[in-house]
């Protein structure tokens, strides 16, 4: 049986890799080599060195040249470090490869090869605390390594003893392992569904209370906004993915009540094996009335996360919900440096500012709060609480006694 081999078991050093091109500039690679050194950070990795090289587009065999693969080795080997991170998904291919050069026989001493999927299924896996969340990732990690068996263990090309076998060759360990990941994949799949079913259940008994969700890039803030909302307690951390289980709340603003769910966080290149096996958690956003788009104008890369994001519930069948656009941590915004020669700081936007900016041209359905100063929360309250009152006046047009 295979034992998966988590990155948190690792000496904590990395070097982190990526490609410029034509779509994707230096500059833009190095703002996400930042998010990279971030998840990096949240599993536990220090990022030591970057490397980047400009490619028209990745190299089929070992995705970046093999001269820049050779100055990686060499840095790697002089320095001793444990882990490479790509930024983007390798081939089954060019894992087996890259893990060849860095891993020849002879070393004892293995260095780790991993992409962005890899290093986000084990954040997912380093944070998933109920069962279903555990499941959901279970199987995500599973379906990501089947097709990566070769390159990810070296002791399957060994064979088995052909005692008792026709021929005497055995049966090759990757045969065995992968037919037990296949089995796997079968009982996780056939207990999501069955979870699935519950959550079902659950959703419908909820009856025709109004349902909120929050969503965001990951690390905007959703869950401080929970708890402020909700006044729970709800796990809040600033690394990435604090939050992977959906939970959800009763909450009351006025004389509404409501429930808001807070939901797992989105982020670039979000695996396709992670969207699949979290659907029960989506459904909570296909399933909403309305939706809190959590966006924090903090993070230099903010107009991306919010484009993201828009794409992503597009890609999931949210994108014509009715949404607040919440514009949260004005109060941790610093204007851009253009000229790191120039020492004096502009004074931090008041709101009027920020009702001046693109953002507020978004329509009357979007505003700037800082959640954890509690800056603008009584306006952000009742913008809610309108658009709530509307949701109930169609759902309960002869209630009027609520409004």
């Amino acid at each position: 049986m295979i034992e998966i081999k988590k990155i948190a078991e690792q000496p904590l050093r990395c070097v982190l890799i990526g490609i410029a091109n034509t779509y994707q500039s230096e500059e833009k690679l190095n703002e996400y080599l930042d998010e990279l050194s971030f998840l990096a950070e949240t599993a536990g990795i220090q990022a030591e060195k970057r490397f980047v090289q400009r490619l028209d587009k990745p190299i089929p065999g070992t995705f970046i040249g093999t001269g820049k693969i050779e100055e990686i080795r060499q840095f790697v080997e002089a320095h001793q470090i444990e882990s490479v991170i790509f930024d983007d998904e390798l081939s089954p291919a060019q894992l087996r490869n890259i893990d060849k050069i860095f891993n020849p026989k002879e070393y004892d001493k293995k260095v780790r090869i991993l992409d962005r999927t890899n290093l986000i299924l084990d954040i997912f896996a380093q944070r998933a605390r109920t069962a279903h969340a555990r499941t959901q990732v279970d199987l995500a990690y599973y379906q990501y390594m089947l097709p990566r068996l070769k390159g990810m263990w070296t002791h399957l090309e060994r064979q088995r003893g052909g005692t008792g076998t026709r021929g005497g060759s055995g049966e090759k360990e990757i045969e065995t392992d992968s037919r037990i990941i296949r089995e796997r994949i079968a009982l996780l799949t056939a207990k999501l569904k069955e979870i699935d079913k519950q959550m079902l259940t659950q959703r419908k008994n909820r009856g025709e209370m109004v349902r909120v969700a929050l969503v965001g890039y990951t690390n905007a803030g959703k869950s401080t906004i929970m708890n402020l909302l909700s006044k729970s307690d709800v796990f809040a951390e600033n690394k990435l993915f604090a939050t992977l289980d959906t939970t959800v709340r009763k909450v009351v603003i006025g004389n509404l009540p409501f429930l808001l769910s807070d939901t797992v966080g989105f982020i670039r290149k979000l695996p396709t094996q992670l969207i699949e096996s979290f659907k029960s958690t989506l459904d909570e956003l296909r399933e909403s009335d309305l939706l809190l788009h959590v966006v924090d104008v903090s993070h230099p890369q903010f107009p991306d996360h919010y484009a993201i994001v828009n794409q992503t519930l597009a890609e999931i069948g949210g994108a014509d919900k009715p949404t607040i656009v919440v514009f949260n941590k004005v109060d941790t915004y610093k204007h851009p440096v253009h000229d790191p020669t120039d020492l004096e700081t502009q004074p931090a936007p008041t709101l009027d500012d920020w009702e001046k900016t693109w953002m507020s041209k978004l329509g009357d359905d979007c505003i700037f709060i800082s959640a954890t100063e509690k800056l603008n929360i009584d306006v952000f309250r009742q913008k809610v609480y309108d658009r709530i009152a509307d949701i109930y006046k169609i759902r309960y047009p002869y209630h009027h006694f609520l409004f």
